[in-house]
């Protein structure tokens, strides 16, 4: 009788051993697919990025070739240079591609791998952000609105945080541009509230026609966005709930999505 609870305790020792290997292989396994998704949400974000990026310059380099051409007619006709125009020329051109330079260093920015968390500004990294996807806004005529009540610190992957930001916008746009919405509008809010920092994000797109509304969260679920990858939203709730230890939401508010990031300070 002793000797077979022995062996009974044995062979209940070697199944928990083995049912451990199978937990850890399982998790190293969706680590690996954790991995996989973060790095096709940043090739899903990189054609929208290059677009961006062109919204971005062409005003910028008509406005370039504006400056050029009563320099150019000038030369021409051979009519005199006045050489306070010509320093007033070169010093809006000197203005212009600095912007276009902190452009492309916001785009390398929002590129790069955040080895580990920090402490960061969110105004700074919003405007970051917002020089990024701005452009594709103004071409659409979305109006986009920021209201922070303090400028926070928050600590954290910051290029996650803009991430998560420019996925949720992204969508907005998307919807609002495909619904044809009268005087689009897409409004950022930010708030302290006890311990956590409060983003949200709201636009009048007549909101999400889901049921469950959480399903978006869902990973390759798309709707309505015309070649979407489904994973934006997945990965954008990842981020914020796994990444940041925080919390994304959303519900439809009376006039469109209204989604929700909930981030400890600490």
């Amino acid at each position: 009788m002793r000797q077979t609870k022995i062996d009974e305790f044995l062979e209940l020792e070697h199944y928990n051993k083995e049912l451990e290997e199978k937990i850890k292989e399982e998790v190293a396994k969706n680590r690996e697919k954790d991995k996989l998704m973060f790095q096709q949400a940043k090739l899903a974000s990189l054609g929208e990025m290059l677009g961006n990026i062109s919204h971005q310059w062409r005003q910028p380099l008509m406005e370039i070739n504006s400056l050029f051409l009563p320099i150019e007619a000038k030369l021409s006709l051979d009519m005199p240079l006045d050489n306070q125009e010509i320093l007033e020329t070169i010093d809006k051109l000197n203005h212009i591609t600095k912007y276009m330079s902190n452009t492309i260093d916001d785009f390398k920015n929002f590129f790069a791998t955040d080895k580990e968390k920090i402490k960061f500004q969110l105004l700074e990294q919003i405007n970051s952000t917002i020089n990024i996807i701005s452009g594709g806004l103004k071409t659409h005529n979305i109006k986009l609105d920021i209201i922070i009540q303090k400028n926070p610190e928050m600590v954290g992957f910051k290029n996650d945080y803009s991430q998560v930001l420019i996925n949720i916008i992204n969508n907005a746009k998307d919807i609002l541009v495909q619904r044809n919405v009268i005087n689009p509008y897409i409004k950022i809010s930010i708030f302290e509230n006890n311990n956590n920092i409060v983003t949200t994000v709201e636009d009048n797109g007549g909101g999400i026609k889901v049921e469950p509304i959480e399903k978006i969260f869902n990973p390759f679920f798309t709707y309505e966005k015309i070649g979407g990858s489904g994973i934006g939203l997945f990965m954008s709730k990842l981020i914020i709930e796994n990444n940041m230890n925080g919390k994304l939401s959303v519900k439809n508010s009376s006039n469109g999505a209204f989604f929700k990031i909930i981030i400890p300070k600490i």
